[in-house]
């Protein structure tokens, strides 16, 4: 993601001042300590986005405590106790989140659509952010409240603050919605908007053999070219 410092400007890098350990640095050490545990939580139900990169989470030394009493929250009812004992805490915000994946798994979606509107409040701008509005999203659509959850789908596809990832994924699903009410040329549009802004992702790629599957979306418009992959360093 970044590129090599240019040697003409090595001499004027040197002299600035080494800056303290960034928040994603601080995650950094988090992560090594409780990634196994978050990730069981965090890993998206019907929302495929794994973002942990950028989340400002962990504030090394005074928050190590916290750290640890957050990773030992396992239930619904400790996460909830962490949220009430850590108010305003980032990590209180990623424990909602957790209560809002554990809702949807089981079933119980306008729970977890209120559970992830809460998660919005309380975290940060950033993929865990976006995470939780998609979840908001989806949770809603399998409420019965389809209507609300096209919408925030449409709002998040079209938000260029929004991360590739975030966008290509709400695109995807607003693609199956309109794949799946019959409505084609709307979801040629999204298939179309897809291979724009995310050619190579997961989401391009499902979208695509979807496509290629379904005779009347195959019937309606030429099949688009496939993206052509492109083998980037792996990003950890």
């Amino acid at each position: 993601m970044s590129s090599p410092l240019d040697p003409s400007k090595s001499a004027a890098v040197a002299a600035e001042p080494i800056a303290a350990p960034n928040f994603e640095e601080q995650f950094h050490v988090f992560w090594q300590k409780n990634g196994t545990r978050v990730y069981a939580f965090c890993a998206a139900v019907a929302v495929g986005i794994v973002a942990v990169y950028g989340y400002r989470a962990y504030q090394a030394g005074v928050d190590e405590g916290i750290g640890e009493k957050y990773a030992a929250s396992e239930t619904t009812a400790q996460l909830q106790s962490f949220i009430s004992a850590n108010p305003g805490h980032q990590l209180a915000g990623l424990a909602q989140l957790r209560i809002a994946d554990e809702a949807y798994a089981g079933g119980k979606y306008a729970d977890a659509s209120a559970a992830y509107d809460k998660a919005i409040t309380m975290l940060p701008a950033g993929p865990f952010g976006a995470r939780a509005k998609l979840g908001a999203a989806m949770g809603r659509i399998a409420a019965g409240r389809a209507a609300e959850g096209e919408d925030a789908l449409k709002k998040l596809a079209a938000d260029s603050a929004q991360a590739a990832p975030v966008r290509a994924e709400a695109t995807y699903q607003l693609f199956t919605l309109a794949q799946g009410a019959g409505k084609n040329d709307e979801a040629i549009k999204y298939a179309d908007q897809l291979f724009q802004l995310a050619p190579t992702s997961p989401w391009a790629q499902r979208t695509l053999a979807m496509r290629a599957m379904t005779p009347s979306l195959a019937a309606a418009s030429a099949t688009p070219t496939a993206p052509v992959i492109q083998v980037a360093p792996a990003a950890k």
